[in-house]
């Protein structure tokens, strides 16, 4: 483990202390209790504001990237990210704030990724990863760099990392998240996905109007939605298709 808790050390500047997510932080903080931990919830609820405050505790541009590299971390923080606190282990300490280019953390945004490996590429379409990405459907582009990213001790921030990638892409997106919990990583992953955080052992929470809670997956409005859903798509749709003439 890297990163044992948040908090914040008072409510932020803005819209975001409105969010009953930030006033838990403010108030209760957060534990971090295993290698994996998946941040779930409805939109709106916070989880990308608080991914983003993670990043920027973490030394990581808000916007995603790799922390150590040469502009890292040196944009304005998040409203968030100025109040947030994160107890670090010792080697929490060691791979985040250590030496510049001995940090290992990465921040995976679905919404920004294309435009985050544009920026590293070189003459031949490449990145810190082998594969040109520019030969790649989206979805192949974003298990290229999650491949590539996640491994080894360090942490890893993922932001809805599920946008582009099929079932069978999910399921090996979780094998990468298992092995690299195994090799000293630890990964916070905001999602909306019942694959993803069907991963056996990790830690889920659940944000919305109470703040922030541990939830079991089968009790999951997101698991249950689905499950309801795939038993029954005509009842959903019957409510969303006009068939009248």
């Amino acid at each position: 483990m890297l990163i044992t808790r948040l908090s914040a050390r008072r409510l932020p500047d803005g819209w975001c202390a409105a969010l009953p997510v930030v006033r838990h932080l403010a108030e209760r903080g957060v534990p971090l209790t295993a290698p994996v931990t998946f941040l779930v919830g409805d939109n709106g609820s916070g989880k990308s504001t608080l991914m983003e405050a993670i990043a920027d505790v973490g030394g990581i541009n808000a916007e995603g990237g790799k922390a150590g590299t040469k502009y890292a971390g040196t944009g304005p923080a998040t409203p968030l990210g100025e109040v947030l606190d994160a107890d670090l282990t010792v080697t929490g300490g060691r791979l985040l704030h250590g030496p510049r280019l001995k940090r290992r953390a990465f921040f995976f945004r679905a919404e920004t990724l294309v435009n985050l490996a544009r920026g590293v590429l070189t003459k031949e379409g490449k990145g810190f990863w082998a594969d040109d990405l520019t030969t790649q459907s989206h979805g192949e582009g974003f298990v290229t760099v999650l491949d590539y990213m996640l491994d080894g001790p360090g942490l890893y921030l993922l932001d809805e990392p599920e946008a582009a990638l099929s079932f069978q892409s999910c399921l090996r997106l979780a094998g990468l998240m298992h092995r690299v919990a195994g090799e000293g990583g630890q990964v916070v992953c905001a999602t909306h996905s019942p694959i993803l955080t069907a991963l056996p052992g990790a830690q889920i929470v659940e944000l919305g109007d109470h703040g922030a809670r541990t939830g079991e997956w089968a009790k999951l409005p997101l698991v249950d939605d689905w499950r309801r859903f795939l038993a029954r798509p005509d009842l959903y749709m019957r409510h969303i298709v006009d068939d009248d003439p």
